[in-house]
């Protein structure tokens, strides 16, 4: 609603179905033109780009970019929705919480969406950039810059501990520090309680 009253939106609707689709696919990809097919109205990506940029002012989801050292191909990459609060996520689920523990995708992505928005609302406050990057099946949560440093996370919810992503894009950048987010080493919940600021 303050963003109807500060703002002129031309198709509310849009908005509030984007609003919806950003909080149901926190910690996903998914590109705009994929979220067109889903709206009912009639709009186009830059509208949903517009709508998108309002919601993260307003600290409700943001469109995380692509790492690259490129800026025009962390314009045109396709955006990961990340929640500012993941009440937004459970606010708009049916599940209960026995039933959120046992479904391990969703349980993982919502656990990731609770890292990004420890990092989204310190970055606020604490000036450093999120990113994602991935390539092929190579993949990290979670890129985080302060000039030249770079410190890639990764998020593992499962017994899993291993990360080729992280692995992967050490290789190709020069990365300050690699932390893997994991129940066999730094649990989600003790790094929530880290300010990201003490990692650069």
């Amino acid at each position: 609603k303050d963003i109807l009253l500060l703002t002129k939106i031309d198709k509310p609707q849009i908005l509030k179905n984007l609003f919806q689709i950003g909080c149901a696919y926190s910690s996903q990809l998914v590109s705009l033109t994929k979220v067109l097919g889903q709206l009912q109205d009639v709009g186009n990506t830059t509208t949903l780009s517009h709508y998108l940029a309002l919601l993260d002012s307003s600290e409700l989801i943001r469109g995380l970019q692509k790492f690259s050292k490129e800026l025009i191909r962390r314009k045109a990459s396709i955006p990961k929705f990340q929640v500012f609060n993941t009440a937004l996520i459970t606010a708009q689920s049916s599940k209960s919480f026995s039933e959120t523990l046992g479904d391990s995708a969703y349980w993982g992505r919502l656990v990731e969406s609770v890292v990004g928005a420890h990092l989204l609302n310190s970055s606020v406050t604490e000036g450093f950039n999120i990113f994602y990057w991935r390539v092929g099946d190579d993949e990290v949560d979670f890129i985080l810059t302060r000039g030249e440093k770079v410190i890639a996370l990764e998020v593992k919810s499962n017994a899993d501990s291993k990360s080729k992503g992280l692995a992967s894009f050490s290789k190709l950048y020069n990365v300050s520090k690699s932390i893997l987010i994991s129940n066999n080493g730094l649990s989600w919940k003790d790094f929530i309680k880290i300010s990201p600021s003490e990692l650069f």
